[in-house]
């Protein structure tokens, strides 16, 4: 959680490798943008995108602005606050494999401090494909002003490693080359509204943190799912699944927000060292039992909202045979006090029925036998949801008491609403965690040990699905929720899969 977002960063030169990429147009500078617009940029700062296409100065603001067009919550004004923020962008054409060529970051970097007379923060942010990785930071360790622990940082995106082999593998080289406090190991999912408001509710709320354990929650849910297919990205599903893509990452980190015990103060590795001792908690699934704890799936072709969608191995650059799943189901359990004996249950997929992203809390059930028996047939255990996208709410349902002669139970939900509550917009995920890294709190960026925590939770399984070829596939629809099988893995222990109904807007 931002705990910094009043101050402003001192001054800082952003540069964005692979800036005429699609994550720089899409989020990057969309997202410091609004921060110059909000005031949150530092009073002197710049951005200098890095890439091999080739681009004056101008037609690379140009090429931003028609981003922040396209894809900003907010519109630039070309001859407003757009055309003062423009003219801190500047343009760097470098062969990432080029060693002498990044001479030129260096000379930048003096340029500016000799015009703003004084050292700023230097940023690297590495918007590349992942195998780049390790060859522009190599580089970049060879920077004498990279060797400023204090004033110099680097943000890696996801995916951070293939497999624990490969993740341990980068961790080594980024170590080698940066202090650990350099490196900004970057999940967009973590800057979120809701997602930092977990916190806030478990520990700042006397009423939750006291009933939040194995002694009256029965059990977790959390569910991300989309409604899109893998679209031009089949070369990387392909090597990924939906088990490295969104469970070994995003869904785990949700997780170990949920779980993790109170910290002692909101410092950054405080926050990281309870999250990674829930990581260590997860129960270990042997190979031999995955097939008990987890469910893959893949989408074959259908209808989706009334469109006609091709199959997963109909799709560009995926093999016709390929056993990648697009959906994954899993059931874990944290041993530790707290959590003895609860499930957590998680699931992902993609062309689902519904684009949502909750987490649901399913208190146990009170005794009945103080009530009639009618007013039992309507009876619903307690719940907290949250909801994480595209509605940002937080929901409890209890129960109460109809209007009328008879004692009749009937569950209601009391809703906390964020477009209803604030008039303000919120901030884009990007934002925050951009904002973060220029003032140097590294809350929720992930720490070596904590990505290799995760992906020791889930190798396992991956061994396991490797060794055993899946025979059904594709076995669920578009448009389904996905297959029967991640149905039966929640209802064996008599739960079902808990999906929202629209919050009423009238």
């Amino acid at each position: 959680m931002s705990t910094n977002n009043h101050k402003k960063p001192p001054a800082t030169v952003v540069f964005i490798f692979g800036g005429s990429g699609d994550l720089n147009n899409r989020k990057l500078t969309p997202a410091l943008h609004n921060l110059f617009l909000d005031g949150y940029m530092p009073e002197k700062f710049a951005i200098a995108g890095i890439g091999r296409t080739e681009f004056s100065d101008e037609k690379f603001r140009q090429h931003l602005f028609q981003g922040i067009q396209d894809f900003s919550r907010r519109k630039g004004d070309p001859t407003g606050q757009w055309a003062e923020f423009a003219q801190q962008i500047t343009y760097l054409k470098l062969d990432a494999g080029d060693a002498e060529a990044y001479s030129a970051i260096t000379d930048l970097v003096k340029k500016y401090e000799a015009e703003w007379n004084i050292h700023p923060n230097v940023l690297f942010y590495l918007a590349v494909a992942p195998q780049l990785v390790p060859e522009i930071a190599t580089k970049l360790g060879g920077l004498n002003l990279c060797k400023d622990k204090n004033c110099t940082r680097i943000i890696v995106e996801k995916p951070f490693g293939h497999d624990l082999e490969s993740a341990h593998a980068l961790n080594q080289l980024l170590t080698g080359l940066f202090n650990e406090d350099q490196i900004y190991r970057i999940d967009h999912y973590l800057g979120k509204e809701t997602v930092q408001n977990i916190l806030a509710l478990r520990f700042a709320n006397a009423l939750f943190e006291p009933i939040w354990n194995r002694n009256y929650i029965d059990h977790i849910q959390i569910t991300n799912a989309e409604t899109v297919g893998v679209e031009d990205r089949g070369g990387y599903y392909e090597q990924s699944g939906a088990l490295r893509d969104m469970v070994q990452n995003h869904i785990l980190q949700l997780l170990t927000m949920v779980a993790m015990e109170a910290p002692v103060n909101f410092e950054a590795n405080e926050i990281r060292n309870k999250k990674v001792d829930v990581l260590n908690a997860i129960r270990k699934i042997t190979r031999l039992d995955a097939h008990e704890y987890a469910v893959r799936g893949q989408y074959s072709e259908g209808w989706m909202k009334g469109k006609q969608v091709k199959a997963y191995r109909q799709e560009k650059n995926v093999n016709p045979e390929s056993p990648i799943e697009t959906f994954a189901a899993v059931k874990f359990y944290i041993d530790n006090w707290r959590w003895q004996g609860v499930p957590f249950y998680v699931r992902t997929g993609k062309y689902l029925h519904e684009k949502t992203t909750i987490i649901t809390i399913q208190f146990k059930q009170p005794p009945h036998y103080a009530f009639p028996i009618e007013a039992a047939e309507s009876w619903r255990p307690n719940r907290l949801t949250i909801s994480i996208q595209p509605e940002m709410d937080i929901r409890l349902r209890f129960q109460a008491k109809r209007p009328g002669q008879s004692m009749t139970l009937n569950p209601v939900d009391m809703i906390f609403s964020y477009n209803d509550a604030y008039n303000e917009p919120q901030p884009e995920a990007y934002e925050t965690l951009l904002l973060d890294a220029m003032i140097g709190n590294a809350t929720q960026f992930m720490r070596s040990d904590q990505v290799e925590a995760a992906w020791k939770v889930i190798m396992p399984i991956i061994e396991a699905w490797e060794l055993r070829p899946p025979v059904d596939f594709p076995n669920y629809s578009p448009d389904s929720w996905g297959p029967e099988d991640a149905e039966a893995l929640i209802a064996r222990d008599g739960n079902n899969w808990v999906v929202l109904p629209p919050l009423n807007k009238d």
